[in-house]
């Protein structure tokens, strides 16, 4: 059953309340801002809905608000509600089949991308200031790149996940989206620890991997140029190399070798180490997700939408695999990618491997996109490493994006260069889009 929204919400909210913040006589960080929260904190009293109406109809409300919605109001901004959210947090498409898919107001025929698509969609349209998600397999990185706006996935680990329903546990971080770098920081100053350093430092080397960008399948966005020029120019030309991530992981990553001949033969643009990583990391989260759902949706057969059925149904009854391997890998591709960024290096990499996909779009193409997207995705899920999405625009009637990558605890570092490197980005990005219709 369909819940019908308010107009001019475009989809994107559950339920509208607010929570409000303290009467106080100083200026609280957050002061005057709104955020949205995902159907997938606990709010005291009400019930966290999960994406699904069989979900929430067998839980009771929650006992307590999640710690990252109370320091969030403590901080000064106001809640005003609860998104929509993909079923189990189980696509990183955005479409409900009950609840509706909220509206990428970038391309209305497009998917806004999931699983956090209400809480995207409510920030890209200014309904609020920023949103509350999570992301686990990309659901904070996908739908700010498909909406045009930023996405921060922190280092696993560093902002609470209490009273959050899990998804994948050795995966899940809180992440939030805002229009602007200021906004998105203003929220990182109250969210993440501080640092044990007092002075965040210049980046010393930029990788910016060219066989990552032909995941893409064309470089016609010429993003891979864009990072380039804008990293030679705000920080010099020695501080980036071009090295591929592919060989890098191959050399670095001795258990790659039991997996890598299986994703060696794809006719689609892929970087078969990559494509391992994506595999290892997907088994490991399926096998969370088997341990945290399985007992609910055995008794309660709820009913799911298409996609998300197939999905949920084939983690709860498949078998584990080598999880010793698996684990092994996780910890060696950790180490080589600490190896790779250092102290204060940046990974520049695609967010997604192209334009947001067509809604509705045919279930085979839907696969390879998500199976190249994951190859992406999977770099900073499966180190825990935190990696933020920046929209450059449109061009072609569609948003582009590019990440950052920093090591695991550099959060604070990752949104400094950002910062700092942004407003070069948007220099090269117009200067290498002024021949066509494209818009910053």
């Amino acid at each position: 059953m369909a819940i019908e929204m308010e107009v001019g919400d475009y989809g994107a909210f559950m339920e509208k309340f607010e929570l409000l913040p303290p009467q106080s006589q100083q200026q609280l960080p957050l002061h005057g801002l709104t955020f949205a929260i995902k159907d997938i904190f606990d709010i005291s009293g009400r019930v966290t809905g999960f994406g699904n109406p069989d979900w929430a109809r067998t839980h009771a409300p929650a006992a307590a608000t999640s710690p990252v919605v109370l320091a969030t109001v403590a901080a000064g901004a106001t809640s005003v509600g609860k998104t929509v959210m993909d079923e189990m947090a189980y696509s990183i498409n955005g479409e409900n089949a009950h609840y509706g898919t909220p509206m990428n107001l970038c391309a209305p025929d497009r998917v806004p991308g999931g699983s956090s698509s209400g809480s995207a969609v409510a920030v890209a349209a200014k309904l609020v200031d920023f949103a509350l998600g999570t992301d686990t397999g990309g659901s904070v990185r996908v739908p700010a790149a498909y909406c045009g706006i930023f996405g921060l996935r922190p280092s696993h680990g560093l902002v609470s996940t209490e009273n959050v329903i899990p998804m994948s546990q050795m995966f899940d971080t809180v992440g939030w989206f805002a229009r602007d770098l200021s906004t998105l920081s203003r929220v990182g100053n109250v969210l993440l620890p501080l640092p044990a350093e007092k002075s965040i430092n210049q980046p010393t080397h930029f990788t910016i991997p060219k066989d990552c960008f032909e995941i893409l399948g064309s470089l016609k966005d010429q993003t891979y140029q864009i990072l380039n020029a804008s990293v030679s120019k705000r920080f010099g030309s020695d501080a980036v190399d071009n090295r591929n991530l592919g060989e890098f992981v191959s050399n670095n990553v001795l258990s790659i070798g039991k997996f890598i001949s299986d994703f060696s033969k794809s006719e689609a643009p892929s970087v078969p180490a990559l494509s391992v990583i994506s595999y290892v990391m997907r088994c490991l989260q399926r096998s969370e997700f088997k341990a945290n759902h399985a007992e609910w949706v055995s008794t309660v057969k709820p009913n799911l939408g298409p996609g998300i059925r197939e999905r949920v149904y084939e983690a709860i009854t498949s078998e584990d695999g080598p999880m010793e391997d698996f684990h092994a890998l996780r910890t060696e591709f950790k180490s080589a990618l600490a190896d790779l960024v250092k102290h204060d290096g940046i990974l520049a990499i695609p967010t997604v491997p192209g334009s947001p996909p067509k809604l509705r779009m045919e279930a085979t193409a839907l696969e390879n996109f998500r199976a190249r997207a994951f190859s992406l995705l999977s770099i900073a899920g499966l180190s825990g490493f935190c990696q933020l999405s920046i929209p450059l625009g449109m061009r072609d009637g569609v948003p582009v994006s590019v990440s950052l990558v920093a090591r695991h605890g550099a959060d604070r570092f990752l949104l400094n260069v950002a910062q700092d490197l942004y407003e070069m980005l948007k220099e090269e990005t117009k200067k290498a889009w002024c021949s066509s219709n494209s818009s910053l």
